[in-house]
């Protein structure tokens, strides 16, 4: 992946980028909250392998990019990256990506850009609002605005927070843990006031791209119903669930990979798994 810093408007992102095979779209990923874009470098590299290149960037106050300069909401975050799309000099469509907090943000890009967006991956996410939240440890973990950078150093911790392989094996953490930078009070701010009172509920039935839902069976943060409440409302959506935790697009990204690739290159829906084969457990 190629790091750059890219001014758009008064604010300068700091953007990671990875090349893709000719004929494929980019695909634009938005990161969880408080997440610099390194995070999800293991999950862009496995697209690479497919031939898909990524576009992810810091988004104010994170990472590298600069401090917002007050407030903002999904709404204005959605139109920054259209804006960065057309300083990197992509016009045309895009496939989008979202994981958490970044798969909130993803719905409103595609709600407000639907020319830009051709297909849609929702992973461990909700429609705001209206979700059923985590359970209390989980949560309270997330609460601090430097908790996040904390918990992927505290092994002991860390499964509790995010569950699936991260509470059978929390060492697995240590392999991210380097590629996190703790964000600015007010960058954590910003990214906590851009969802409140946010919902996606009232118009996610006007969606049209087709759209993969993935879901971890142990998410102590988003739990699996919110996944089926998304497919539930987008028309053309289906849902995958996980046996992992909040983490899955990383921790199980060589079981992920092909199905996700397979989406956006063919739009293929994933085949029902064989029974006991893999760590899919189930398509709905």
């Amino acid at each position: 992946m190629d790091f750059s810093i890219v001014d758009v408007g008064r604010v300068r992102l700091r953007v990671g980028t990875s090349r893709g095979e000719p004929g494929t779209l980019p695909l634009l990923m938005f990161n969880g909250i408080g997440g610099s874009l390194e995070l999800v470098r293991g999950f862009t590299d496995e697209m690479q392998k497919y031939g898909i290149g990524a576009i992810v960037f810091d988004v104010p106050g994170t990472g590298g990019s600069s401090l917002p300069e007050g407030p903002y909401r999904f709404y204005g975050l959605a139109k920054l990256a259209d804006e960065l799309l057309s300083a990197l000099g992509v016009a045309g469509q895009v496939d989008v990506a979202g994981v958490s907090w970044g798969g909130a943000l993803a719905q409103e890009f595609a709600h407000r850009y639907p020319l830009r967006v051709r297909r849609l991956l929702l992973a461990a996410t909700s429609a705001g609002a209206v979700a059923l939240p985590g359970g209390f440890g989980a949560l309270a973990g997330m609460a601090n605005p430097r908790r996040i950078a904390e918990l992927m150093t505290l092994s002991g911790l860390v499964g509790t927070v995010f569950g699936g392989k991260l509470r059978e094996n929390p060492s697995l953490v240590e392999r991210y843990s380097d590629f996190v930078r703790v964000p600015s009070p007010l960058g954590m701010f910003c990214q906590l006031m851009a969802g409140a009172g946010w919902t996606s509920a009232h118009w996610l039935p006007r969606l049209r791209q087709q759209t993969l839902v993935m879901m971890g069976t142990d998410d102590p943060i988003v739990p699996v119903a919110n996944g089926k409440l998304l497919a539930r409302l987008i028309p053309s959506a289906r849902l995958v669930t996980v046996r992992d935790g909040h983490m899955f697009l990383l921790t199980s990204r060589a079981e992920c990979g092909p199905i996700v690739a397979d989406f956006f290159n063919t739009g293929r829906w994933p085949a029902l798994p064989a029974p006991r084969a893999v760590p899919l457990a189930a398509v709905h």
